[in-house]
């Protein structure tokens, strides 16, 4: 995973250029933060955390942007990279980088989490929209079947009807016949 995602559920934009970071562990672009970092209270829109210290959310940029210099970049040049943690102690290094590994670790299972949840979804779907047609496929089977039966009713009761009305021509022909053979003997 080499992108993050805004950690708002309704957004999950990919960051490119600029975030907002809180200190537990959330990261928001800056249209949801700006809509949820409004307020005089801030609460992280992910966990509900109460951020009220001064540096429980950080605004990152990139680097091309022009702003303050205690704003970040999630691009730093590596002027930057040199600078931002000269003079510190090893041991202060060290906290910084295991708590940024952190982070990503956690945005890391996040994501993972949230794309199972994604992929169970559509597998929930999936399976309801594969009974779904099995049921259209079995009543239209049903159907189809009940259509079947009733054309084949259908095709011996036509079928009785035609020889009903061969027998009735027969037996109309045979009548005519010797309706005939009368009119000609009442004729001599």
């Amino acid at each position: 995973m080499d992108d993050l995602h805004c950690n708002r559920l309704t957004c999950r934009r990919v960051l490119s250029d600029k975030a907002v970071v809180t200190t537990c562990s959330h990261i928001f672009c800056v249209d949801c933060a700006n809509e949820v970092f409004s307020g005089n209270a801030l609460v992280c829109a992910a966990c509900e955390t109460t951020l009220d210290q001064p540096d429980d959310v950080v605004v990152l940029l990139h680097p091309s942007s022009h702003h303050a210099r205690s704003i970040c970049s999630l691009h730093p040049t590596n002027d930057y990279k040199t600078s931002i943690l000269s003079g510190l102690s090893p041991q202060t290094i060290i906290e910084i980088c295991s708590r940024a590994i952190s982070f990503w670790q956690y945005q890391i299972h996040q994501e993972t989490s949230f794309q199972h949840a994604v992929l169970r979804n559509v597998n929930e779907r999936n399976a309801q929209m594969q009974q779904q047609l099995e049921n259209v496929v079995r009543e239209a089977n049903s159907e189809l079947g009940l259509l079947t039966n009733k054309m084949t009713a259908l095709e011996r009761d036509l079928e009785l009807e035609r020889r009903k009305n061969r027998d009735l021509v027969e037996s109309a022909k045979e009548k005519d016949a010797e309706y005939h053979k009368l009119k000609v003997c009442r004729s001599y």
